[in-house]
């Protein structure tokens, strides 16, 4: 393996080792889309039809939220510590050391989300002929929602209450997904042609992932001047 190829796996193997123990790593987020599966009767009554009809949208609500959670600490730690300005300075393009971090959040928490999402939807009413979709939307939505989450994660470097501030940037970023893997999943569920949404949900994602990272190194970069 070249040494160019070995600073990228050593870098996704610490991303993903931070990510998985930073706060908690995944139990949070998936803790958090549990609660939501637990709470929503509660809230609406335990009638079948009623959760039946509300389960894809809320889980998929409930995914994007969960997703928030994650990233406050995308870049947050590097900076302080000084990391971030190493990883700027090292052989290997911001730009790509950004996409990589967003890969290792990704495999850390937003797999596990995956996971769970049809879990929840089906614990809400869905289908289980839907969990396939549900899993698969899941997947690359979760993509979605990192890789755009990631932009406001880094516009809000050294910011007080960076938190609160990624969540202002990135919900309108999140709207995109949400009503594409919707959209999708309420369709097939109504026997329409869903084939539309979910190549739309791709395609934001992959939108995502080429110009993402270009909007997140720019954003270190200037946190870093």
């Amino acid at each position: 393996m070249s040494r160019p190829q070995s600073r990228i796996g050593a870098l996704l193997a610490r991303e993903t080792a931070l990510a998985w123990g930073r706060g908690g790593g995944p139990l949070v987020s998936v803790g958090f889309y549990a609660g939501v599966a637990t709470l929503l009767p509660l809230a609406i009554g335990p009638e079948p039809q009623r959760l039946a009809a509300i389960a894809l949208g809320a889980s998929w609500v409930a995914l994007a939220l969960a997703s928030l959670l994650s990233l406050d600490r995308l870049f947050e730690r590097d900076f302080e510590d000084g990391a971030l300005d190493h990883l700027a300075l090292s052989p290997v393009p911001l730009e790509l050391t950004c996409a990589v971090k967003c890969a290792g959040q990704w495999l850390a928490t937003g797999a596990p989300l995956a996971v769970a999402a049809p879990i929840a939807a089906m614990s809400l009413g869905a289908p289980p002929a839907l969990a396939p979709l549900i899993f698969a939307c899941a997947l690359v939505g979760g993509l979605a929602f990192i890789f755009t989450g990631g932009i406001g994660a880094a516009l809000s470097l050294g910011a007080r209450r960076g938190g609160l501030l990624t969540a202002v940037i990135v919900l309108p970023l999140f709207t995109p997904p949400v009503i594409f893997g919707g959209g999708a999943l309420a369709a097939f569920a109504g026997g329409l042609p869903w084939t539309s949404g979910f190549v739309l949900l791709c395609a934001y994602a992959a939108a995502a992932l080429a110009l993402g990272p270009l909007a997140m190194a720019a954003a270190c970069r200037n946190a870093l001047s």
